[in-house]
This record gives structure tokens, sequence and C-alpha cells, in this order.
């Protein structure tokens, strides 16, 4: 399974980000209380635990429990807030986002492909 860096600050946001210069980023905005989030956060996890794309970082924010840097992605993204949601972010911009029950392992895999 690949590791999946959580997001707690503003700051680690925009490491990860400068990051991306290097290697491209796949962020998950999950909430908590959502169930169809619930649902696609399964998702994310099955592709997680098949054969997920070395050639990426993976990280998540609690959009609940860390909404300051939720809102900060989709700011500095330019990216409309959603939840469930993932960004596929290189040289600090999105080039791929998609949410709610189109969040699949397989939408992941033919994307991070």
């Amino acid at each position: 399974m690949a590791n999946v860096n959580e997001l707690k600050t503003i700051e680690q946001l925009n490491e990860a980000l400068d990051h991306t210069a290097q290697k491209p980023l796949l962020v998950f905005k999950h909430s908590t209380r959502c169930p169809i989030s619930a649902g696609a956060y399964q998702q994310f996890q099955s592709y997680l635990n098949e054969q997920p794309s070395e050639d990426v970082d993976y990280s998540l924010i609690y959009v609940v429990e860390n909404r300051d840097v939720s809102l900060a992605a989709a700011d500095t993204l330019h990216v409309k807030h959603e939840s469930p949601q993932v960004i596929l972010i290189k040289d600090g911009a999105p080039v791929w986002d998609t949410s709610h029950s189109r969040i699949t392992a397989s939408a992941l895999r033919e994307a991070l492909s």
C-alpha cells in the first residue's frame, strides 16, 4: 500500500504543492460526516491496496477537521471545493480532478497510469 500523508496545516499543503515540481501529488479531500465520501474513501483505499502508481505522492485532507487547509487547497489550485474530491497536481497546478461517485479505483488507475 502506498504511503498517504495527512495534510493538517496550510504550511504542509504548501510544502506538498512545492514538491509537485519533482513528483505529482494526488490529494483526496474526505468528509468523515458524509456517506458518499465514505464510499469514495473505500475506492481510494482499494486503489492504494492494489498496485498504486509509485510515480505519484498521495495526501489526504479531512475537510471538516482541517477546513482551512481544504479551502486553501481550493483557493490556491483554483478548483471548486467539493467533498469527496480527488485532485492530481503536477508542477503546482491541477491536471485532473473528480468528485463524489466518480471517484472509483478504476478511475484512479486510469488517471494515474
